[in-house]
């Protein structure tokens, strides 16, 4: 009877292991909440001190404190680490608040970001500074990477897209009051035009005009036609779409001169004028040449590009750029137009050099990680901006199928620009399929 007992026991023992084992691979969030976190929360309160003073993260007391250490608590005067303020567990890892002493910058924090990673036995650790004095580690107890599910609370608000997924676990928003202008560079293969589905969904449920520039005949954007207010499918129609777009943007300008305002959004509601985002899949196709003749057209291409991209922050009128390379070999005009993209995002890509196009300028710390991407993992990206700051995120896959969907739902919310009519994509009606005849035919007779 006793070894029967222990059998079982050690079976037990041996299933629930398996199951952990199990969760921890299919079901990473379950295996975190059950296993990992509690384990994390211990070690880290454990271990906090000894690892902030191995990894330099301490300073010196100050005479007051030292002198009141030394001879009223009569113990050993310690260094100083940062003060924790706030710890609060999440569906995906910990976060802890942090009140820096006097000596002590975001910059070491960040600086040891890695060590404290390897210290504490979480998947990453990412440091954010909340406000002067204080930084926020964000510590991701799994790869969220690995299957992305963005969070509940995540919705296109304003003109504001969720469009990926950060490796702290929190959602990437594309903000256009924010960042108006972006570049979004990758090779083939590697999710940027899963990214472009992800923000052309969310884009599609605010009240905006979506304007596409697909010169790849269509093959991108076409599929999206119900919700776009113009969409054009070759340089010839580019350059005039661009045209008048640029004429737009001078008329906005009267409207905003007139009122005395600076901004579109400064304007009561009744007078503002709707948005405006220009999605731009290619690049290249507007810059290249094959002969002599195109060349004017190319110039009206550039110019009027680089113009949208300076001053129609102030109108309502965005700029969305994705190509696969993106420099100087393009032409006179490339480097002018890329320096002007305040919002970046680099997928995997073929060579250093193209992660440094978009990256260096703004981020120099991502070059090295956007050039590790690997090629198993489509949709993973570097997100920048002009602030210096980065992030690895991944788009969560989203099917054509489902984009075409949400543009048919909210094909209602296209706005009245008659500037645009003329480059109004042509939207077929489906035609339902003829169902049995309830007509007999005659008979056949000599």
């Amino acid at each position: 009877m006793a070894d029967l007992t222990m059998w079982v026991e050690a079976t037990g023992a041996l299933a629930g292991a398996g199951g952990l084992g199990y969760a921890k691979y299919r079901a990473p969030r379950l295996y975190w909440s059950l296993v990992g976190l509690p384990v994390t929360a211990a070690r880290f309160g454990y271990f906090y001190r000894s690892t902030m003073d191995v990894c330099g993260l301490t300073v010196q007391p100050s005479g007051l404190r030292a002198f009141m250490a030394r001879n009223v608590a009569r113990r050993e005067v310690q260094p100083v680490p940062p003060k924790i303020r706030r710890m609060r567990f999440t569906a995906t890892g910990l976060r802890v608040t942090l009140r820096l002493p006097a000596g002590l910058e975001p910059a070491d924090v960040i600086a040891s970001s890695e060590r404290l990673r390897h210290a504490w036995g979480v998947h990453s650790v990412t440091v954010v500074e909340t406000k002067p004095g204080f930084v926020e580690l964000r510590m991701t107890g799994y790869d969220v990477l690995r299957r992305v599910r963005m969070p509940r609370k995540a919705r296109p608000r304003d003109m504001v897209v969720p469009v990926a997924l950060r490796e702290d676990g929190t959602a990437f928003e594309r903000d256009y009051r924010k960042a108006p202008m972006a570049l979004t560079l990758g090779a083939n293969h590697s999710g940027k035009s899963m990214y472009q589905r992800n923000l052309i969904k969310g884009l599609a449920q605010l009240p905006v005009a979506l304007v596409g520039v697909d010169c790849k005949r269509g093959v991108e954007q076409s599929a999206f036609a119900p919700r776009l207010s113009a969409l054009v499918t070759n340089p010839d129609d580019a350059a005039s779409l661009l045209d008048v777009l640029v004429a737009e943007m001078e008329d906005r300008f009267d409207l905003l001169s007139l009122h005395g305002a600076s901004d579109v959004w400064e304007l009561p509601e009744r007078l503002r004028p709707v948005p405006v985002v220009v999605l731009v899949d290619e690049v290249a196709e507007l810059f290249l040449i094959s002969s002599k003749k195109d060349e004017e057209r190319r110039e009206r291409i550039v110019t009027a590009l680089i113009r949208l991209a300076q001053m129609a922050r102030a109108v309502g009128i965005h700029l969305e750029i994705c190509a696969q390379r993106f420099g100087s070999e393009l032409g006179k005009g490339a480097t002018m137009l890329r320096a002007q993209l305040t919002g970046r995002v680099v997928h995997r890509v073929n060579d250093k050099q193209t992660a440094e196009m978009g990256l260096a300028d703004v981020a120099p710390d991502a070059v090295s990680a956007a050039s590790l991407i690997a090629m198993k993992r489509p949709g993973t990206a570097v997100a920048a901006d002009s602030t210096g700051g980065w992030s690895k995120i991944r788009t969560p896959h989203t099917s054509r199928a489902e984009v075409v969907a949400v543009c048919r739902e909210f094909a209602h919310l296209v706005p009245d620009l008659p500037a645009l009519d003329p480059f109004r994509p042509h939207v077929l009606t489906e035609v339902p399929a003829p169902g049995p005849s309830l007509v007999r035919p005659r008979p056949v007779t000599d």
